[in-house]
């Protein structure tokens, strides 16, 4: 063996290279908008020992099985973090059967396929069975993000992604403990193992989960900065500590951790998210990559067209057939169950489980290992590379895309940005808030309105915002330069078809002309005192009317006098049903109902002006 060869058997060089072959993969696929998953796949097999042999995962020995483990614990504690516990209870009924009879419905009908086409004994057509029955947050929620469901279904698809890898990864488990049981007792007594460890695990997670979540909550547990890392370790810890305790029960543990921890009102909530979802994607690309490189494309080759017949039959027999039973009488519409049905993507963990199960057959003398996880990686090929693509123009088909042209975007969850988001949710407009002060967007999740922490020109907390289905982008900072970024960002990246901007008086880096040029709208009706009106709002010396305008027509517009500018500012008009922030370009008619904020201390001289304008109490 010469030299190069001798260290690309090195365990760390394998490790560095994958993790960053999975980086640059799915950089590579967001330029070209594809799933990460198709390049990871790719890049796997291109790197691995049967391409150009640079990513050995042999040579890290049983050290694959330990990282693969607490990545998933990462990867599945963040897909817990992002589980809305109300929108679960809304849908808890579809959920709950999904996870259970849809886990035993497409375990059998795996099952059969395998034993009748590819003609497998009943053992390892069973293990095939209990391997395809996990989905996945890493596939199924990417899609998700970019294609814009109803609420309803996306809550589903989701909870199910996380909630049946739980499930899937124990019940696979255990059947390899069971087929491997020596007696017909020992047997009946392992398959009571499955809801014991998914309790178990689940109230071990509880527990640590209710800890994390009441050390997040007081500022002077945990010091600022060590939050992230702090929460990272005690998941991780869990996870090793339910596994300890009861075997497999680690999955469970985290996923309900991070259930409890993400649904708990945390200072530090929002960070935490960021911080998890970028290590997620670390993780992901790094166990793709080496679980792929170990999968031999002789083996797949060696499955023939059998084996692609078992994969249709999961998709368009399957799949299909547990969705239609699980979800009778659910108020589901026949259009949203058979958008449900298609999406069936595998993932990660059926991966992570598949190359366990060849590594303990392998051991037991059994060569059937490395088939059965070649079967598994073509069923996460195609399920990702056919139905990933075709999730959006099915979602058009059916007509189950959440409806576009509704709401607002709003950057800046300022008081004012929270006042103008009250009254555009209370005239039943959609709002969501963005920005980058975590004190700004604990504050708007304590009134309920959904809010993304960070940098609002990132095209990610674009997407996941949903801002592509939204009437306008409306920035309220004082910075008028960013506001103008965004709603511009908006309108460049995601078809946003308007956009307001908040122009500070006295700051001349953006003029109104510039934003008229621009074919947008100046918040307000003109340039404001913005931070002025923030501070007021924050002190309760400002307050917000309704006056209704019954004055002549013809091109009258919401413009205030310099000598009221401090003390009048207008917010919100209503027009019939139609309810929109206030803009120059907006000319007033008969009965339109107009919000206005008024300082408390010149309430007599707004209101006298108003009163002149036509405008009456």
């Amino acid at each position: 063996m010469n030299l190069p060869q001798l260290a690309l058997s090195d365990p760390a060089l394998t490790f560095a290279l994958a993790l960053a072959i999975g980086v640059i993969a799915q950089v590579l696929a967001r330029h070209l908008r594809m799933p990460g998953i198709v390049l990871l796949l790719t890049a796997g097999v291109l790197f691995g020992p049967d391409g150009l042999g640079l990513v050995r995962p042999q040579a890290l020995g049983h050290g694959l099985e330990t990282i693969v483990g607490f990545a998933v614990a990462v990867i599945l504690f963040e897909g817990g973090l992002n589980l809305n516990w109300k929108r679960l209870r809304r849908e808890g009924a579809v959920i709950r059967r999904l996870v259970t009879w849809g886990a035993v419905i497409t375990a059998c009908g795996g099952m059969l396929l395998a034993h009748l086409v590819l003609r497998w004994s009943w053992t390892h057509a069973l293990l095939f069975g209990t391997l395809v029955i996990v989905t996945g947050p890493t596939v199924v929620t990417p899609l998700l993000r970019r294609t814009k469901v109803g609420r309803s279904v996306e809550t589903i698809l989701e909870a199910e992604g996380v909630l049946i890898d739980a499930v899937g990864a124990i019940i696979a488990i255990v059947t390899l403990e069971v087929l491997a049981s020596p007696d017909a007792a020992t047997a009946a007594l392992g398959a009571a193992h499955v809801p014991a460890r998914l309790l178990s695990g689940a109230a071990i997670g509880l527990a640590g989960g209710a800890l994390i979540a009441v050390a997040l909550r007081f500022r002077h547990v945990i010091p600022e900065g060590l939050e992230n890392i702090v929460v990272l370790a005690l998941a991780l810890a869990l996870y090793q500590v339910a596994n300890a305790l009861v075997a497999e029960a680690g999955i469970p543990a985290v996923i309900v951790a991070g259930l409890i921890v993400g649904n708990s009102r945390s200072p530090v909530g929002r960070e935490l998210r960021e911080f998890k979802e970028q290590l997620t994607v670390l993780l992901i690309g790094l166990l793709f990559v080496l679980l792929s490189a170990d999968v031999r494309i002789g083996d797949i080759m060696a499955l023939g067209m059998r084996g692609l017949l078992v994969v249709v039959g999961l998709i368009v027999l399957v799949r299909p057939l547990g969705v239609a039973l699980c979800t009778i009488g659910s108020g589901l519409a026949w259009r949203e169950r058979a958008f449900v049905a298609w999406v069936g993507p595998r993932g990660i963990v059926a991966a992570a489980v598949a190359t366990l199960f060849a590594e303990r057959l392998a051991a037991a003398g059994d060569p059937a290992g490395q088939t059965l996880r070649a079967m598994v990686f073509l069923v996460i090929a195609i399920t990702v590379v056919v139905q990933g693509p075709l999730v959006g123009p099915a979602a058009r088909l059916l007509g189950v895309r959440r409806p576009r042209n509704r709401g607002y975007g709003i950057l800046g969850a300022t008081p004012l940005g929270l006042e103008l988001a009250r009254l555009l949710a209370e005239g039943g407009e959609e709002v969501v808030l963005f920005d980058a002060n975590a004190d700004h967007c604990r504050e708007a999740e304590e009134r309920g309105y959904p809010v993304i922490f960070g940098n609002a020109l990132e095209e990610t907390r674009l997407a996941r915002a949903g801002i592509d289905t939204r009437r306008a982008a409306v920035g309220v900072l004082s910075n008028a330069a960013l506001n103008l970024l965004f709603v511009e960002k908006a309108k460049r990246e995601f078809g946003v078809p308007d956009g307001l901007v908040a122009l500070p008086r006295g700051h001349q880096s953006v003029g109104t002309d510039e934003v008229r040029d621009a074919g947008w709208g100046v918040l307000f009706g003109g340039p404001a005192e913005i931070d002025l009106w923030a501070v007021r709002l924050h002190r309760g010396i400002a307050t917000t009317e309704a006056w209704e305008y019954s004055g002549r027509t013809g091109g009258e517009t919401l413009a205030v006098p310099e000598t009221l500018a401090t003390a009048l500012l207008p917010l919100v008009s209503r027009r019939g049903d139609r309810v929109r922030p206030v803009d120059d370009r907006m000319t007033l008619r008969r009965s339109d109902r107009v919000y206005w904020l008024v300082l408390d201390e010149r309430a007599d001289d707004a209101h006298r002006w108003l009163g002149e304008r036509g405008f009456s109490r």
